[in-house]
């Protein structure tokens, strides 16, 4: 198959890591000719554009195909992806994220591209925005979605969000979880020891992980405020925040101000393949953000062998079973949040038990094996079946 796929930037994150793992797996599995058309990528969450290269996958940077609205750009941009895919000549057209989503079907659709799929790594439109905002995300997928053949959910709970805006109707939707490199995570306690003497953690101590860009919305400021709570009760407490982002001089300012400049470590960006020396060097996994589709770390944590404590977004629920891998909080619940922190941090006979859990609940759902084969058959099935495009 000839398959482009369309996103509006490579930053690391998980969208991006689940879009350059498929065009890769495209490639070396499936002998296809892909093609990864994407923006700019600049910004302290740091570029996947060296593991594109790496991998050895064609690509193309639009230089006005950008994250922030911008008539003059989009425009241009709508211009560029039609070039593009007029002269990759694509069978399939896969598009990812909100505005290479909307800009990747229009063009996709103009061109008569044969079969046209968008992933939903995440709603677009959600209840912290102004409801304006809101109306009008809702609008622009509502116009794109009738320009696509099918859209895939990387949880069912995003089904389910984009059925209830009336974005598409629901036999338009397919769930394919968000694969990964399982390997390096079920192999991560080899490296618990190193990682755990580089961060000078003691034996005794309890480590408390947060994996996620320093961005709104990510909730850093809820893990900030419960891990206070937590190691006034549990002196061994120890907190790891990897990632980084705008919010950066924002959550220092509160680690310093709590007085836990001491027990709570900022490491900073990462480059991906480090992430699983970090979970390992964790005990307990907790993710705090307010939206997420289904974020990679959940599955990541527990497969290698760590406990999850998540608020009950999106599709966390789908991963994260109360009492079986895990804790489910309320969103903004500081408190819950911290008893259950203490629960875990207190219980090593519970997190050995759920970490065992998780990892058999995730080790073949996540490979990204697994999703690439899936969405390939999607593509089949759309080329031999096409689906008619009512507009």
């Amino acid at each position: 198959m000839r398959i482009a796929h369309v996103i509006t930037r490579m930053i690391i994150g998980g969208a991006q890591e689940n879009t350059l793992l498929c065009c890769r797996d495209l490639m070396r599995h499936y002998g296809d000719d892909v093609l990864l058309i994407t923006g700019p990528s600049p910004g302290p969450e740091g570029s996947l554009m060296s593991a594109v290269e790496e991998a050895g996958v064609p690509f193309q940077v639009l230089s006005d195909l950008r994250r922030a609205i911008s008539p003059w750009h989009d425009a241009r941009a709508y211009q560029q992806l039609k070039r593009s895919l007029r002269g990759f000549a694509p069978e399939v057209v896969h598009t990812h994220s909100a505005k290479g989503g909307v800009l990747g079907r229009f063009a996709a659709h103009a061109l008569g591209v044969p079969a046209i799929v968008h992933t939903v790594h995440g709603a677009p439109f959600h209840e912290y925005q102004n409801p304006i905002v809101r109306a009008g995300y809702r609008w622009c997928e509502r116009q794109a979605a009738r320009r696509c053949h099918a859209l895939v959910s990387v949880a069912d709970a995003m089904t389910e969000r984009m059925v209830a805006g009336q974005v598409a109707p629901r036999e338009k939707f397919c769930t394919v979880y968000s694969g990964m490199e399982v390997e390096p995570f079920l192999n991560a306690e080899n490296q618990r020891a190193a990682m755990r003497d580089q961060l000078a953690y003691r034996a005794e101590d309890v480590v408390f992980s947060k994996v996620a860009r320093l961005a709104p919305l990510k909730g850093h400021d809820d893990f900030v405020a419960a891990a206070q709570c937590v190691h006034a009760q549990l002196p061994s407490a120890r907190f790891l925040l990897v990632g980084d982002g705008s919010l950066r001089h924002q959550i220092e300012h509160q680690i310093h101000a709590a007085g836990l400049q001491r027990c709570v470590q900022l490491v900073g960006l990462v480059p991906p393949e480090q992430i699983p020396a970090y979970l390992a060097a964790s005990d307990v996994v907790v993710h705090t953000s307010l939206r997420e589709g289904l974020a990679r770390v959940l599955p990541q944590a527990m497969l290698a062998g760590r406990p999850v404590i998540s608020y009950d977004i999106d599709g966390a629920r789908e991963v994260v079973i109360a009492e079986q891998t895990g804790l489910l909080v309320p969103p903004r619940q500081v408190v819950q949040l911290a008893n259950a922190m203490m629960r875990l941090g207190t219980s090593a006979a519970e997190r050995d038990a759920w970490g065992a859990n998780g990892r058999a609940r995730c080790m073949d759902r996540f490979r990204c094996e697994t999703m690439t084969q899936r969405l390939r058959e999607l593509y089949q099935r759309l080329l031999r079946f096409p689906t008619h495009i009512d507009l």
